[in-house]
């Protein structure tokens, strides 16, 4: 009789909506452990990732060279901030009055100078593998996101990581970048992806609402129902066919949550509200990510380009670009978010980190544009932990090397992690058993933190 009512429940809630929702499904690897050492504090509760997919230029935006030659310095002016002595580009007026909540750091650097694939994998998870690119593998190391969601879970049944807007390409209609999954963790940790527009009239999340014949009572019937199947399967002693646990159960929560679908209604915020983040994409992609960690959500990532090629990687026409689109937008969105944080309370227990594959060469190009610069760039992290009005590092007289305290994309990750309370050196089993290190080389960064 059971495994009637279960081809049943198959058959009206495909598996593979359940898979999709939040990444768990029915069947998931098998269970993951974790070590560490004495447990953390967690000075921050939610971290949003902005990532500049593509490169954006340190030149251009806040680590500016006005008395280096025309070629270096652009076409650009520096502008003051609302941090004494620290100028941020023109085009950068709104962040400008909020650089005394965060902290630059000007001397990033890791080895990926070709393979944005490569670099962003890099800068999501910590861990530098040189030029080695392709898209994601299952043997990937694991994004921080899907670090959280199993290390620690959103404790009131919310999606626990979401990345937003895209499924970013290494190059248009290549393969999915790295860095953004879950990796040896299995699929059951990937993010929950929003890909339809927030800005769109009918925006809406695919595979976040029940199929029209099924109500919410019949789906709680059908929650109970695999639940009694995972607790007999464990008697039986079928490991393998019983991970129709807690957090795969979060999918039926998911479907029948006020909560959940209420997160994701953008109409409940003002026209003021949403026009100040800025009416694009990315900046309504910014508001929804605020909009989720307040619902609960424990990490956002959004990849501000559909492929490598799109937004930032500005080889050609850089000074256009950057002034009519992207630093218009991003000023917008990253502004809005750090003070609507602040104003709601939130900044305190929010990682705001917004950080890029690499930076862009301090030579300007024959077509107005700057290539690829791994050598020497900068990120912006705010919030939760984070020392308020501070740069750290500094770059040369040109902005082509660190001159002081270099940073790596690992030190970065680590830093993250020991605020969000997870050692670096925490250690993760893949599914043939084998332990890695959730950051294996990388210095938390105990100067940039309050």
């Amino acid at each position: 009789m059971r495994s009637a009512k279960f081809r049943q429940l198959i058959s009206e809630v495909s598996r593979r909506r359940v898979l999709q929702i939040g990444g768990a499904g029915l069947l998931s690897p098998r269970t993951l452990s974790a070590t560490s050492g004495d447990a953390l504090v967690a000075k921050a509760d939610h971290c949003i990732v902005l990532f500049l997919n593509g490169g954006p230029s340190h030149l251009d935006m806040w680590d500016m060279k006005p008395e280096a030659p025309l070629e270096i310095r652009g076409e650009f002016d520096p502008i003051a901030s609302s941090l004494p002595g620290v100028p941020v580009s023109e085009h950068l007026p709104r962040l400008a009055q909020q650089m005394h909540r965060a902290t630059l750091i000007r001397s990033m650097h890791h080895s990926v100078n070709n393979a944005h694939a490569a670099a962003v994998y890099a800068a999501l998870t910590g861990h530098d593998r040189g030029e080695l690119g392709g898209g994601a593998m299952p043997t990937d190391n694991p994004s921080p996101g899907s670090v959280l969601a199993k290390l620690r879970p959103a404790a009131n049944r919310t999606l626990p990581y979401i990345s937003l807007p895209y499924k970013t390409k290494e190059g248009a209609g290549g393969p999915l970048q790295p860095g953004f999954l879950a990796g040896f963790m299995g699929p059951t940790f990937d993010p929950f992806w929003v890909l339809n527009n927030p800005n769109a009239a009918d925006f809406h999340v695919d595979n976040l609402a029940l199929p029209t014949p099924v109500t919410p009572q019949r789906m709680g019937d059908r929650s109970q129902l695999l639940s009694g199947l995972g607790r007999g399967l464990q008697i039986r002693n079928e490991p393998s066919l019983s991970a129709i646990d807690d957090f795969q159960l979060r999918a039926f929560d998911l479907l029948t949550s006020d909560t959940a679908q209420q997160a994701f209604d953008l109409d409940q915020e003002t026209p003021e509200m949403r026009a100040r983040y800025g009416r694009n994409i990315y900046g309504q992609s910014t508001l929804l990510a605020r909009r989720l960690v307040e619902a609960g959500t424990r990490f956002v990532t959004l990849s501000w380009a559909p492929d490598a090629n799109a937004t930032w990687d500005t080889h050609g026409d850089n000074f256009n670009k950057l002034k009519k689109i992207l630093l218009p937008e991003f000023d917008a969105a990253c502004s809005s978010l750090l003070q609507d944080l602040d104003d709601r309370g939130l900044l305190e227990r929010t990682l705001v980190c917004v950080l890029g594959d690499f930076g862009r060469t301090p030579r300007i190009n024959a077509s107005a544009g700057r290539d690829h610069w791994n050598s020497c760039y900068t990120i912006m992290l705010a919030g939760a932990g984070i020392r308020q009005g501070f740069v750290y590092g500094a770059s040369d007289r040109t902005g082509s090397t660190p001159a002081e305290s270099p940073v790596s994309p690992g030190d970065v990750i680590a830093t993250m992690y020991r605020l969000l309370g997870v050692h670096s050196t925490t250690q993760i089993l893949d599914s043939l058993g084998r332990p890695h290190e959730v950051v294996p080389q990388g210095r938390v960064i105990s100067e940039i933190m309050a």
